[in-house]
C-alpha cells in the first residue's frame, strides 16, 4: 500500500501525519496529493463526506506554500461554520512543526472586528463561508489579489445553500490564483458550470461513484403509517440502546416538537435549528460530541457542515426530497473506516420516491419489520446483562461490602437478586410496551386510501399531491425545474413573495443582501424561502405571517441614497410610488 511519504509531501508533515496514527492514505488522499502538489494544475475530487479530503487539501497547501511570505495565498471556502473550525483545527494539527504558516477562520456569528486584526497580523492560508468573507471584501478589509490557491470544499453544498453567486464573485476577486480546487460528494449541473466557467481542464477524480453512498454504511427502512411515524421512531431508538446518532426532519418545527417530546419521555436529546443563537448552537453541538446528549435533531440547513467522529446512526425521520440530501445525511455516519447505519422511516405512499433514492445511490436497502414491544424489552434486557457483567469492579473497596451485602441477601435466592436488579431498571420499560401495537404498514387494499388522513398528512410534510414541502425555510420539490416554475407563480405553501426594488446594481450579491434584509427587519433566516436577485430588482419568499413585518421595516427606507419600495409581488401590480419618490 501507499504511504504518505511516497507521495512526496514534506518531511514536517510526514512527521505530523506519522504522530497521529496515518501511514497509508485515503483513495481520495492518494490520487488527489500527487496532483496538487504541483500547484498549478485545476481540480475535481468527488468523494463521500468522511473520506479525508480536508487532509487531500490540506497537506499540499501545505507543502506548496511560502513560510517567509506574510500575505494570504491559499483561500478555502466552505459552507457552514462548523466546517470552517473544523478544517483549521485539523490543518493547524498537521502543521504542527511548520511554526511559519499562520491559519485564521473567517465566519459569521462572531466578532468581524477580531477577524480583521487576526488578518492585519499576516496570514498564510485563509479558511472561509461565503457570506462573511463577501462581508470581508466589501468591506476592503481584506485582499485576495495575492491568493494563489483557492479550495471550494462541500461545493454542492454551498451550492445547495443558494451561494453560487457568492462563489462566482469569489473566484472573480481571485485573478492571480494558479489553480483552483473543488472537493464535492455529489456533481450537480451548477457545479459543472463553475467548473467550465472558472477552471482550465481540471484534473477529475472520483472516488466512488457519484451518489453512490459509503459501503460502510448499512441502509434500512421501516414502512408504517403517518400517524405511527412518531412511535416508530421511538421504537427504533429503545431497539437501539447505545445509539449515538443524528435524527433529520424537514421543518424547524417539526425538530423542536420531536426533540421536546423525546426530552420528557427522558431521552438525552435536543435540537439543532435556524431559530437558535449561535450561542445556543455551539452549547448543543458541544453536548452532542460529549456525548452528554445521545441523539440530535436537526434540519438539513442546520446540520450543514456537521462532522462528528462515532456517530453510529442516522434516521431519517422524513425522507428528503433531493437524492443528494439522502446522501449527505447517510454520510453523517460510516466515516473513517467504520461501520454506521442509516434508517428511514417511510409512509406507505412514499415509496416510489424511496426506490428512486434506492436506484440512485446504487446500494441495497434493507426492509425491516418494525420491532414488537417484546422484541424492543428483549433487546435492552441483554444490553443491560452486558452492562451488568462489564461492569469495573476493580477500583473501589467493593471487598469491604461484600459481607455485609452477603448478610443482608442470606434469605433472597440468587434469582431472586437478579430479579429484583431487573425489575429496578425495567420495570417502567416493560409496563409502556407490555401491550404495544403493531407499528409495521399493512396492505389493507382500498383501505389504504385513508390510512393517513389529511390533518397527518400535513403533519407529515406533504400535500395531498404528495408534491412539495419546505426545509429549513426552503421550498422544494422533486424536480429542480418545477421549483424555479413555482417561485415564478408565488409562494404557496404558507408563503408570500415580496417585489423590492434592490439589486445587484445596488453593490449586493446575494449573502449581503440576505444579511442586509435579515438585519433590517430582525427575521430569522429560516423564514426566508429563495431569493431571485436582478440587476434593480429583486423578489423575496417569505413565510406569510413575517412578510408584513419585513414590509414594514423596508418599504420607505433610504439605501444608499435610494428610497426603498417593498411590496406584495403577487398583489396585482408593484405599490404605486409615494410622494416624493
Amino acid at each position: 500500500m501507499t504511504t504518505f511519504e511516497e507521495l512526496g509531501i514534506d518531511a514536517r508533515l510526514i512527521q505530523s501525519t506519522t504522530e497521529l496514527g496515518y501511514v497509508n492514505p485515503t483513495a481520495i488522499q492518494e490520487q488527489a496529493i500527487p496532483v496538487l502538489l504541483s500547484g498549478t494544475k485545476d481540480f475535481i475530487g468527488l468523494a463521500q463526506t468522511g473520506t479525508g479530503k480536508t487532509a487531500a487539501f490540506g497537506l499540499p497547501l501545505l507543502h506548496i506554500i511560502d513560510e517567509k511570505a506574510k500575505y494570504p495565498q491559499a483561500l478555502v471556502v466552505c459552507p457552514t461554520r462548523e466546517l470552517c473550525m473544523q478544517i483549521v483545527k485539523e490543518i493547524e494539527i498537521f502543521k504542527k512543526y511548520m511554526t511559519g504558516i499562520s491559519v485564521v477562520a473567517v465566519y459569521g456569528g462572531t466578532s468581524i472586528g477580531l477577524q480583521i486584526r487576526d488578518l492585519k497580523r499576516g496570514v498564510q492560508i485563509i479558511v472561509a463561508t461565503p457570506g462573511r468573507l463577501i462581508d470581508l471584501i466589501e468591506r476592503k478589509a481584506i485582499n485576495l489579489e495575492q491568493i494563489q490557491y483557492v479550495v471550494l470544499d462541500e461545493a454542492d453544498e454551498m451550492l445547495n445553500m443558494g451561494f453560487q453567486d457568492d462563489i462566482e464573485f469569489i473566484l472573480k476577486n481571485t485573478p492571480q490564483r494558479e489553480s483552483t480546487w473543488l472537493f464535492s460528494a455529489t456533481m450537480p449541473p451548477e457545479i459543472r458550470k463553475v467548473s467550465k466557467r472558472y477552471m482550465k481542464d481540471p484534473v477529475e477524480v472520483t472516488v466512488g461513484k457519484v451518489n453512490t453512498s459509503n459501503k460502510s454504511i448499512d441502509h434500512q427502512y421501516y414502512v408504517t403509517s403517518a400517524q405511527h411515524r412518531y412511535q416508530t421512531l421511538k421504537r427504533i431508538i429503545d431497539f437501539n440502546p447505545g445509539i449515538y446518532g443524528i435524527i433529520f426532519t424537514r421543518t424547524k418545527v417539526d425538530a423542536q416538537e420531536i426533540s421536546e417530546r423525546l426530552t420528557r419521555e427522558g431521552y438525552d436529546i435536543d435540537a439543532l435549528h435556524g431559530d437558535l443563537t449561535q450561542g445556543q448552537r455551539d452549547k448543543v453541538m458541544g453536548q452532542f460530541r460529549d456525548k452528554t446528549l445521545q441523539l440530535l435533531i436537526a434540519t438539513d440547513v442546520a446540520a450543514r457542515g456537521i462532522d462528528v467522529q462515532g456517530i453510529t446512526h442516522v434516521i431519517n425521520y422524513e425522507l428528503p426530497d433531493d437524492v443528494e440530501v439522502y446522501t449527505h445525511r447517510s454520510g453523517r455516519t460510516g466515516r473513517a473506516g467504520l461501520q454506521g447505519i442509516c434508517i428511514s422511516i417511510v409512509h406507505s405512499k412514499e415509496m416510489y420516491k424511496f426506490k428512486q433514492i434506492e436506484r440512485i445511490n446504487n446500494s441495497k436497502f434493507s426492509k425491516l419489520d418494525i420491532p414488537s414491544g417484546k422484541d424492543v424489552c428483549r433487546k435492552q434486557f441483554f444490553s443491560f446483562m452486558e452492562k451488568l457483567l462489564s461492569a469495573d469492579i476493580s477500583h473501589g473497596d467493593y471487598e469491604t461490602y461484600v459481607p455485609m451485602l452477603a448478610e443482608k441477601f442470606a434469605d433472597v435466592s440468587k434469582e431472586d437478586v437478579l430479579k429484583r436488579v431487573a425489575a429496578m431498571e425495567f420495570d417502567r420499560f416493560l409496563k409502556y410496551y407490555e401491550n404495544a401495537e403493531d407499528l409495521n404498514h399493512r396492505d389493507k387494499g382500498r383501505r389504504e386510501q385513508s390510512d393517513a388522513p389529511d390533518q397527518a398528512r400535513r403533519r407529515d410534510g406533504r400535500d395531498r399531491d404528495g408534491g412539495r414541502s419546505r426545509d429549513g425555510g426552503r421550498e422544494r420539490d422533486g424536480g429542480r425545474g418545477d421549483n424555479r416554475k413555482e417561485f415564478a407563480r408565488g409562494g404557496g405553501n404558507g408563503y408570500s413573495r415580496l417585489f423590492v426594488n434592490l439589486g445587484t446594481k445596488d453593490g449586493f450579491y446575494k449573502a449581503s443582501f440576505l444579511q442586509y434584509i435579515l438585519d433590517m427587519s430582525d427575521l430569522k433566516k429560516d423564514a426566508l424561502g429563495r431569493i431571485d436577485m436582478k440587476d434593480m430588482n429583486s423578489w423575496i419568499e417569505i413565510e406569510k405571517g413575517a412578510a408584513k413585518q419585513m414590509v414594514n421595516a423596508l418599504d420607505g427606507k433610504s439605501y444608499n441614497g435610494r428610497r426603498i419600495r417593498m411590496n406584495d409581488a403577487d398583489s396585482g401590480g408593484e405599490r404605486r410610488p409615494r410622494k416624493g419618490e
